[in-house]
């Protein structure tokens, strides 16, 4: 063979090895079980480019001086794109699962598929609580769509798959077993919980992507990992994802739940008088009549330790354990007497009727919407809401930016525990800070 030859030959090799080298067969020792999922769901697997378009914000020097190339000749748009991925659950329908967090604050989502199509997309629902989102591709067909699996029987040891777009690398496979399950964690959007934790890696850009078993099945979205170590990651199971997906693809809300109670944080000094060796757990004040914690026996002065064996420090851990439950049984560990009680119930929804009444007889006061406005209704004399007049604007409570009675009753979910509420009200034309004192 010619010289020459033989180098064009090895370059062409080195360039495109996939055109000169056939891919395993079926009957093929190198054709795994993993090979065989990759093969047949990568390509319901997407790639998701988020843009935000922001103004530019000038700093003083610019408006002052003036420099070349500064606020005057800069565009006055800026944009800010960041990667996820997702997964065609509906070929049909062109629904793509994702991560709340993912498409967060986005201007334009661009869906982009293995076979080099791309689609603009729409959120079709979203519920930030449980990470969770749904995208509508816009005129799109002949697409692929990934199974739903059962993550119900997962077991630690499992082998697990997940696919996505880490870093940008479209399409990077990993693989590892589930570590385990029923984590729950803090992350920056609050609190979740029963999640699968595994060690196939996951980095910045697989949020949202798949978690795969070896029957080529979605039994998890992947959704976030540990920093401070490697091969801990975390992923949604499907079978929370599944009841979510239903509730946003029909346009209804997923309610809130709760047990029944009211409860306050452990002081050291409460945690002394109670013979506590910690201050670990809530001390509960009020059991309401009809509820899960009444129909469970649980009575004022049981400290709440710890659901689902997740711990639970204060009032802020209580509170985010419920806030994305999909109302599954939960196991409750408790202290009475001194001696430690173990129940299981099932949370109750926390309507938005149960929390116009509650919130009526702990805060004092009803408010009714305008369309624009949140105004104060009416308030309890002698309540804590004394000070407060019908008609008076309610702009926050305890941070959270108030724009609609539903607003108002889920910061109240929020916070109906704390013993003291700071709110911002329009009186007058004049904006202030109050403080309700419980």
């Amino acid at each position: 063979m010619p010289k020459n030859l033989s180098f064009f030959l090895l370059s062409l090799f080195l360039l495109f090895p996939s055109s000169l080298t056939a891919a395993p067969s079926e009957g093929s020792p190198r054709a795994t079980p993993i090979v065989r999922v990759v093969r047949q769901s990568q390509a319901a697997v997407c790639n998701i480019t988020c843009t935000q378009i922001r103004d530019r914000q000038a700093s003083p020097l610019d408006l002052f001086f003036g420099f070349p190339g500064s606020i005057q000749n800069a565009p006055r748009h800026q944009k800010r794109v960041s990667l996820g991925s997702g997964v065609i659950v509906d070929g049909q329908k062109g629904l793509v699962l994702t991560n709340a967090h993912v498409i967060a604050g986005s201007d334009e989502i661009m869906v982009h598929l293995q076979d080099g199509r791309s689609f603009k997309a729409e959120v079709r629902g979203a519920e930030p609580d449980f990470d969770i989102a749904i995208l509508a591709l816009k005129n799109a067909s002949d697409l692929p769509e990934l199974p739903l699996g059962d993550s119900s029987d997962l077991v630690p040891g499992e082998t697990v798959i997940a696919i996505g777009n880490p870093f940008g690398f479209s399409h990077t496979v990993t693989t590892g077993v589930v570590s385990a399950l029923g984590r729950t964690i803090n992350c920056r959007s609050g609190t979740l919980t029963d999640l699968i934790q595994t060690d196939a890696a996951i980095n910045p850009g697989n949020s949202g992507g798949p978690l795969l078993n070896l029957e080529g099945r979605l039994v998890g979205i992947n959704t976030a990992t540990d920093t401070r170590a490697e091969g801990i990651g975390f992923a949604i199971p499907v079978n929370k994802v599944r009841r979510v997906m239903e509730s946003l693809v029909h346009n209804t809300r997923i309610s809130p739940y709760w047990l029944g109670i009211l409860a306050e944080d452990l002081d050291g000094q409460t945690a002394w008088t109670l013979g506590l060796d910690s201050q670990t757990g809530i001390l509960i004040t009020a059991v309401f009549e009809k509820t899960p914690a009444a129909g469970a026996g649980i009575a004022p002065g049981d400290i709440l330790q710890s659901i689902n064996d997740s711990p639970i420090r204060d009032r802020h851990d209580y509170v985010g354990l419920l806030r994305n439950q999909t109302g599954d049984p939960l196991a409750l560990k408790l202290i009475r007497d001194g001696r430690e009680f173990r129940t299981t119930l099932t949370p109750a929804p926390f309507t938005d009727a149960i929390a116009e009444a509650l919130m009526r007889e702990r805060w004092g006061l009803r408010v009714r919407g305008t369309g624009k406005y949140v105004l104060i209704q009416d308030v309890r004399h002698g309540g804590p809401a004394d000070f407060l007049r019908p008609g008076d604007r309610i702009l926050a409570v305890g941070g959270l930016g108030i724009a609609s009675v539903a607003d108002m009753l889920q910061a109240f979910r929020k916070e109906r525990m704390a013993q003291q509420i700071l709110l911002q009200v329009v009186r007058g034309g004049r904006a202030y800070y109050a403080r309700l004192q419980l």
